[in-house]
């Protein structure tokens, strides 16, 4: 049994565009090792990309043999409402503390999801939560260990962690309102919902901000649209460079 393509087609693109943003970095990391660990991240994060974009162009061949999906039409020629990504990815990279703060919440979303998927009825999204997962455990480990050290580190560095909690925090809700493609493949036994690990991921979280000494902005508003396609202005700008060799030479390859 094979994940509802739609479901696929989210998690592939929370991982692109993510990985995109985290890209971003590469030469500009703020010492040598740290730079080399988040351009790592960001390649982790394309191969799990890679992966469920292979496999959604597997279930759209076998139905359609004519379409020729690939993993780079899935990554290249979707437009901007095509994508599902949640908000929260798209979101400029900022300065070193934003990235670290989004890569923890991220990553501790992605460990208990991860850990949900490996029990998929789909055997392939079962394969690739399995071994993303371990990835996952070090982006954890490294972007939690980047958030506690910011935030009981200066006034400087713990200013700026707090700025980026502000900034940040009204993106996650939208990580936990299930999309119909998450509640359809949860319903079949191939997805989860999120909301079913809402709580967990919550106190996940707060037991490491309150070790950096930080406290969780109250009564904020959450933003969502970035499931149903409805994404934010930084959205057009990142599939403009993503995108651009392949929409200006078609069919090209490395």
């Amino acid at each position: 049994m094979n994940a509802p393509l739609p479901y696929i087609l989210q998690l592939a693109d929370t991982a692109l565009i993510l990985s995109h943003r985290n890209s971003e970095w590469c030469g500009h990391g703020p010492v040598l090792e740290q730079d080399i660990a988040i351009t790592n991240i960001s390649l982790d994060l394309l191969g799990q990309a890679r992966y469920l974009y292979q496999h959604a162009a597997s279930i759209i061949n076998e139905k359609n043999p004519e379409s020729h999906a690939t993993e780079d039409s899935l990554a290249y020629l979707r437009t901007e409402r095509e994508f599902r990504n949640p908000l929260i990815c798209e979101l400029p990279r900022g300065d070193w503390a934003f990235t670290c703060l989004r890569q923890y919440l991220l990553s501790a979303y992605y460990e208990l999801l991860y850990n949900r998927l490996e029990r998929s009825k789909d055997p392939q999204l079962a394969a690739i939560a399995s071994k993303s997962l371990k990835e996952v455990k070090y982006h954890l480990k490294w972007s939690s260990d980047w958030v506690i050290r910011l935030g009981d580190g200066t006034e400087e560095s713990r200013q700026r962690i707090m700025d980026a909690m502000k900034q940040i925090w009204t993106y996650t809700g939208e990580l936990f309102a299930p999309s119909e493609q998450e509640e359809i493949s949860a319903a079949d036994g191939t997805g989860v919902n999120p909301d079913s690990f809402r709580q967990d991921w919550l106190n996940m979280v707060t037991a490491v901000l309150e070790e950096a000494g930080l406290s969780i902005p109250e009564n904020m508003f959450m933003q969502s649209g970035g499931k149903k396609g409805m994404h934010t202005e930084n959205m057009g700008y990142i599939l403009t460079e993503l995108q651009y060799m392949q929409r200006a030479y078609p069919g090209s390859e490395w």
